[in-house]
Parts: C-alpha cells; structure tokens; sequence
C-alpha cells in the first residue's frame, strides 16, 4: 500500500428466487482499520423494476450508477445493453477509465456484475455478491437456496447476517431494495 491507507468496503449481494429480487448491502466504510462510517447507503432503486448496488469509492460508483441510469432510460426494459454500452464507455472514455468501482444490476431476468476491466457478467443461480464480505454472503445465501423455501428477502437478510459476523469489513446496519413481478407461467 506504500503507506498510504486504503478505503476498504463494502458487501453487497443480490439474490433472485420465486417472483422477487433483493438487493441489500451493509452501511460499513472503513480507512486502514478504522470504521470511518457505519450508515452509507450503497443500494438504488432504478426506476420501478432495475436494483443497483456497488463497492469500491463512492464517487466513482456513483457516476457510474448515472450512467447506467442514462443508458436505461435509452434502453428501456433492456438491462443487459445498458449494462453492456456503460461497460464499452468505462473502457474507452478517458474519464470513466480510471474509476475504481464494481456494480451488481439486478432485474426480473437479469443478475449482472460490472466492473473497470469491461467483464459484464452474467450469473446464473439467483446469487452475487462483491466487496469484501462479498463471498460470505454468497455462499450463504447459495446454501439457504438448496437447502430452504425462503424467499429472496428472507435469504439476503440472513446472508449478509452471516457475512457481517465474519467479514471484518462488513456491518449489520444494512439498507436493502425489493422488486417484485407477476410469476408467469
């Protein structure tokens, strides 16, 4: 770190099961080792059916999250290309180039993590994590998914529990956005 002290957070995961999708995150920002702020708010609701969530500095995030908000409203109902065209642009745009952030978009068909390298990554299996208690809360939440019938929320909730009892940079004052559609079948 060449002595300089590094921001580190978050956990932020996203579950999809039945007709609902979570997205939750803890409030944790921490400075080297000290928490620098307990209550940040790494969670968004974009428009009535898109969850945003991210890790990595705030401000970098944050215009990332504008872009994609941007591109959405170019491409309605089209996560994915959004997701896929702020990707091309954090790339090749100079500015956007050198932010440093990751960001999980979360629809009714869609679990998408984004990040500086260009990857857009689609997961399957109703479960993503990033940030540092990102894995935790994963494998938490992939194992209340096989062996319970809780839904989304039930599942985020007790996920980042556990990642917050293990991951030293994860807290339990957690902020989470719900969408919820009509099952079709």
């Amino acid at each position: 770190m060449s002595g300089k002290l590094k921001w580190v957070s978050t956990t932020i995961l996203a579950v999809q099961r039945y007709n609902k999708a979570v997205i939750i995150g803890d409030g944790q920002v921490s400075l080297g080792n000290t928490v620098f702020k307990n209550n940040a708010k790494k969670v968004r609701k974009i428009g009535d059916n898109v969850l945003c969530g991210f890790a990595g500095n705030a401000a970098d995030a944050l215009t990332l999250v504008d872009r994609l908000e941007g591109q959405l409203e170019k491409y309605p109902s089209q996560t994915l290309r959004a997701c896929v065209s702020v990707a091309k642009a954090w790339r090749t745009e100079k500015y956007l180039k050198h932010l440093e952030a990751s960001l999980i978009v979360v629809d009714q068909n869609n679990l998408i993590e984004l990040d500086g390298t260009g990857n857009v990554v689609e997961v399957d299996g109703g479960v993503i994590g990033i940030g540092s208690g990102g894995l935790f809360a994963v494998s938490a939440a992939r194992a209340l998914i096989e062996s319970t019938t809780l839904d989304a929320e039930e599942i985020a909730e007790k996920a980042m529990k556990i990642a917050g009892d293990l991951c030293i940079f994860t807290n339990h004052n957690t902020i989470k956005e719900v969408i919820q559609w009509t099952k079709t079948e």
